[in-house]
């Protein structure tokens, strides 16, 4: 179980990391904290791989007043997902034509999809940011919908105002990736050991109250899921 899980989590955030590549190779329009990230990039020169992964640690020291602790797969988002990135943006060519283009925003949103479900179902804690928005909503009694929405809206204006980009692959994003994750998650949520030999030794008769009970994909953890690490 334990193999699976840490399997899940870097193939998850190695192809977090490829997904932003392409998402930025498209051209397309970038996800709000990465419009912010794209925007930092080009201001101050870093690669982007580099500022996610210092604006990793930044958002982490924010969740110090929010009472909130990283657990082992927030501090290797940190790092693994702005590695990948750049490490995409060196293997991936631009494209010059719309279809291409329109080819690599539509893998780069269901590669994300697939990557978000892989890291969050293997339970090692959430993204920073996505611990971020659901500290928040603890703290303030916020939804976790109207935290991120305005945490959002903040940091994919700074970035627009920076540089970075907004456009048609910013609203497909948006669209898409909530459902796609929630569609996908329940097919990579690793089980808990507890409830997995709780459902073997009850037999038969506990099938469908005891799927219901470990369904992933509601509360905290669905909302958190429609964001990038």
């Amino acid at each position: 179980m334990m193999t699976r899980r840490l399997l899940q989590l870097f193939t998850g955030l190695a192809m977090y990391g490829i997904s932003l590549a392409m998402f930025i190779r498209a051209g397309l329009g970038l996800d709000p904290w990465d419009v912010f990230h794209q925007g930092v990039a080009g201001k101050t020169g870093l690669s982007i791989g580099a500022v996610v992964v210092i604006v990793s640690f930044l958002v982490l020291l924010l969740w110090i007043p929010l009472r909130q602790w990283p657990g082992f797969g927030t501090l290797c988002n940190a790092v693994l997902v702005g590695v990948f990135a750049d490490v995409g943006l060196a293997l991936i060519p631009e494209f010059s034509h719309l279809g291409g283009q329109i080819g690599m925003l539509a893998g780069a949103v269901l590669l994300n999809g697939i990557a978000s479900a892989c890291y969050i179902g293997a339970r090692f804690g959430p993204g920073a940011r996505d611990g971020l928005m659901t500290g928040l909503a603890r703290r303030t009694g916020w939804s976790v919908r109207t935290s991120r929405t305005g945490i959002e809206i903040v940091v994919m204006g700074t970035g627009w105002l920076l540089g970075g980009s907004v456009g048609v692959g910013t609203v497909v994003y948006a669209l898409a990736i909530g459902p796609l994750v929630q569609l996908l998650l329940p097919r990579f949520t690793v089980p808990e050991a507890r409830k997995a030999r709780a459902g073997e030794g009850a037999g038969k008769g506990v099938g469908a109250g005891s799927d219901e009970a470990s369904e992933p994909g509601t509360g905290e953890q669905s909302e958190a899921a429609v964001t990038a690490a």
